[in-house]
């Protein structure tokens, strides 16, 4: 059973291509923090693993989806996988990881502040933790899978009660990557000119996941059908790290213990 979703973004569909050289991106730029015990809090289907397997002494990861887990165990024997939720992560000790990775996760958990401080708790002393997010400025619609999402000024609101030493910056693209942004914001509006019921507000999460879902793929489809070479060519070096921006796609966090 496939675990993909347009949540959960696939190297091998092409629409998805560049979303997934987006999150790629982060673990591209993670690599020089990477070092010692090394803890990833929700992994998905392991897109940076080969990366961090590189510097890392050791490897473990967290997830919630069982099938996710069963496959990377299987993959990595080398590397320890948990299926667990969280927070908090009481299944570690204080001072347990060199480094911790988090991408795509902090906007999924209901109580950031304990996640950060759980993520403070678990690192050792001189620690680095990794955190991305999205940048509300720059989502184009309602995501009813996230509970919330980010500026860069709320999320240091929320970093600086546990952590004093810590920056933020962002995952920014180049002329092709805004090329497509821009493709996919009109495209997006054109689904909200006809939400005359503003169900994009209005409806439960739990019920808009399916339009959302159904309708995200549409799009993704469409702007692959109308500009394949576009899509398909963007790859992780058309992303950089940049200085905090508002028109950073993603929130780009390092804290240090």
């Amino acid at each position: 059973m496939s675990i993909f979703t347009t949540e959960i973004t696939s190297e091998k569909i092409t629409s998805d291509n560049p979303i997934h050289q987006r999150l790629f991106r982060a673990y591209v730029e993670s690599v020089p923090f990477i070092r010692g015990d090394v803890l990833e809090l929700g992994c998905g289907e392991g897109r940076g693993i080969d990366l961090i397997n590189q510097k890392a002494k050791t490897f473990t990861a967290v997830d919630k989806i069982d099938s996710v887990i069963t496959k990377l165990k299987a993959k990595y024997p080398m590397n320890k996988y948990i299926k667990s939720s969280f927070p908090p992560l009481s299944i570690f000790d204080d001072n347990s990881f060199d480094t911790i990775i988090s991408f795509q996760v902090i906007e999924h958990i209901k109580n950031d502040k304990l996640f950060v401080k759980e993520i403070y708790r678990l690192l050792k002393k001189g620690g680095n933790a990794l955190i991305t997010t999205p940048n509300i400025l720059m989502t184009l619609t309602r995501n009813p899978w996230h509970i919330r999402e980010y500026t860069s000024k709320s999320l240091e609101s929320i970093i600086s009660d546990s952590f004093s030493d810590f920056k933020i910056k962002g995952i920014a693209g180049n002329e092709k990557v805004k090329t497509y942004y821009n493709a996919n914001k009109n495209s997006v509006q054109k689904f909200k000119n006809v939400d005359i019921f503003n169900l994009e507000k209005n409806l439960p999460s739990f019920l808009y996941k399916i339009p959302y879902e159904i309708l995200n793929r549409i799009n993704r489809n469409k702007l692959e059908n109308k500009n394949d070479s576009l899509v398909s060519s963007i790859s992780e070096k058309d992303y950089y790290l940049n200085k905090d921006q508002k028109d950073n796609l993603d929130l780009f966090c390092i804290l240090k213990k």
